[in-house]
């Protein structure tokens, strides 16, 4: 047992240890811990990101430019390092097996979120927000949909401490959409300045027609509007959180420790801005990419099915044994996965050029 768990475990006074043992032969869900952590740390966590966050806002708002590749480049690593080094910390206070779930986490997260940006680029686009804005509307978008994905990771971490069956939902839901990842890959990409949200916040909210500048409102005959951008802020915001619905029970498939999983989504989302800017314009060469994401997608779920039998005391089924799959197995999966993916992509890429 690590240092950490070993102190969160026989500290009486922190809330959240005391925990009832269920009685003998009582089919239970895999365990959860909603709590693996002390208040403070989770404060101080959100402090720290929120104190990040705060300070790239201050720095994209205060000279509205268009992000190059090298600027796109150094912040992407920045981000990278911060998630690299928060790993190293929980490594050495939790242990080698939360510092593993933790990359494995993130690196899910971020991969997932790469599909993501296909997404920011239609909406960007149908919206015709100029380029010198672009970093902000991501920002302020991305920004809003961590605090509901915090809201999302909350709930589905009761869900999995309160009911057993929920892990069969999240790995139902993963293999679901990892075939319609595959089913849906040639599908033509909605209309994002069209959908009934949209319609709907035009037809309540008082918009002007045109931007103004990156300002959120603006004065039209001495009337108050909101502008555009807080519409294109809204869509991008709503469409992260509707991406959670596969990525979040992706992370749980990995751990069940929702402080894991809040900040393996929190450092993935805190590098998405960037990394739009910087492959923005690579994503059409990854054609292979949903392919890959559906292999990661399927096999999580297959991995939480597999670990809700366990905890539900399945180990065989007709004579067959019911493998345990770790987190390091997980986090070779995933990494190798991607690499593949990401190798034949380009691989089909130079054999077409040079047909």
């Amino acid at each position: 047992m690590s240092r950490l768990r070993w102190l969160l475990y026989r500290a009486p006074n922190w809330p959240g240890r005391q925990r009832k043992r269920p009685p003998a032969n009582t089919p239970s869900a895999p365990e959860v811990i909603c709590l693996s952590v002390p208040i403070w740390v989770w404060v101080a966590t959100v402090v720290g990101l929120t104190g990040i966050i705060v300070a790239d806002l201050a720095i994209v708002g205060r000279h509205p430019r268009a992000v190059s590749i090298k600027e796109a480049s150094g912040w992407a690593g920045f981000y990278v390092l911060l998630a690299g080094l928060f790993a190293v910390g929980v490594w050495l206070l939790g242990g080698a097996e939360s510092g593993t779930q933790f990359i494995a986490g993130y690196v899910t997260e971020y991969s997932l979120s790469v599909d993501n940006l296909f997404v920011f680029v239609l909406i960007l686009s149908r919206f015709a927000v100029p380029d010198i804005y672009q970093h902000k509307v991501l920002f302020i978008g991305i920004a809003l949909s961590l605090a509901m994905r915090g809201v999302c990771i909350a709930a589905g971490a009761a869900a999995i401490a309160a009911f057993s069956w929920t892990f069969y939902i999240f790995g139902a839901l993963l293999l679901y959409t990892a075939v319609r990842l595959v089913l849906d890959k040639d599908e033509e990409a909605p209309d994002y300045n069209d959908t009934r949200m949209v319609r709907l916040l035009r037809r309540v909210v008082p918009t002007s027609d045109a931007y103004d500048g990156s300002r959120m409102t603006t004065r039209v005959n001495g009337r108050l509007l909101l502008t555009p951008m807080v519409i294109v802020v809204s869509v991008i915001a709503v469409a992260n959180v509707v991406f959670a619905l596969d990525s979040i029970p992706a992370v749980f498939g990995l751990t069940s420790d929702a402080y894991i999983v809040f900040t393996a989504n929190a450092f993935a989302l805190m590098g998405l801005r960037q990394l739009y800017f910087l492959v923005g314009g690579l994503l059409d060469r990854l054609v292979y990419l949903s392919y890959g994401l559906a292999v990661i997608l399927a096999f999580i779920g297959v991995k939480l099915v597999l670990e809700a039998l366990e905890g539900s005391g399945v180990g065989t089924i007709e004579g067959v044994h019911l493998p345990h799959i770790g987190t390091a197995v997980s986090l070779g999966v995933i990494v190798v996965t991607l690499a593949l993916t990401a190798a034949a992509s380009l691989l089909r890429e130079r054999l077409g050029s040079n047909a």
